[in-house]
């Protein structure tokens, strides 16, 4: 399967990050790289959970796809709308729980950057920039919840493409997906080193199972999903 280096590229190069929002990292990336090979018709309906600068948002604007952004955040929120406006893309960029904004309405393309990091707080936090990468103790809080909303979110024949750690369990995700009728596979894949949240909280992740000793490298996945 596809799989990048390890040598980062920023996918979306001089955007503004407003303080608090998370910038495009190597996560980002990677959903970049399998965004990219997803065909895209013009007009195709895309939906970004978590959209932080808009990076991606962006690039789905791009190739001529009516895209609707969504984060928590409302720093995201308007450093998504003000590089949609200086890159003279149309983006519908909303603030609050993409469950609530986006009932009702079916998709070509859902993306999503969740917020995954394991953490030995079960409960996520209600603001700061921490919402960006908390995502409870087995990193699995809003990843669980995107793979139950994604039938309703989906329009027949409708993709999912997710990025997530492999410590919160690529093959559960699957799992989870399957048993919501879709179609799942992992689509790219990587290693990386720990950046300074998972190198912050190494013990705690290998007393809690979550890593090895001399650890020092996380898997990132991106999971593909397809609604028949």
């Amino acid at each position: 399967m596809p799989s990048t280096a390890l040598t980062y590229r920023d996918p979306a190069p001089r955007l503004i990050a407003l303080p608090g929002v998370y910038r495009p990292q190597a996560d980002t990336l990677l959903l970049a790289d399998a965004l990219a090979r997803e065909p895209l018709q013009p007009g195709a309906q895309v939906v970004e959970i978590g959209t932080g600068t808009g990076a991606l948002a962006l690039r789905a604007a791009a190739r001529g796809a009516e895209v609707t952004a969504v984060d928590v955040a409302w720093p995201a929120v308007l450093a998504a709308r003000l590089n949609g406006w200086r890159r003279r893309l149309r983006l519908r960029v909303l603030h609050g729980d993409f469950a609530a904004r986006t009932r009702g309405r079916r998709f070509d393309l859902v993306l999503a950057n969740p917020p995954y990091v394991p953490g030995p707080r079960a409960r996520l936090p209600a603001g700061g920039a921490r919402r960006a990468w908390e995502g409870g103790r087995d990193g699995r809080a809003v990843i669980d919840r995107i793979c139950a909303a994604a039938p309703a979110l989906l329009r027949p024949g409708g993709v999912l493409l997710m990025v997530h750690s492999g410590m919160c369990g690529a093959q559960e995700t699957l799992a989870l997906l399957a048993r919501q009728g879709m179609t799942a596979r992992i689509a790219e894949r990587t290693r990386v080193p720990w950046g300074p949240v998972l190198r912050s909280r190494g013990a705690w992740l290998r007393a809690s199972g979550l890593a090895r000793e001399g650890d020092e490298l996380e898997e990132l996945v991106v999971v593909r999903a397809r609604y028949a």
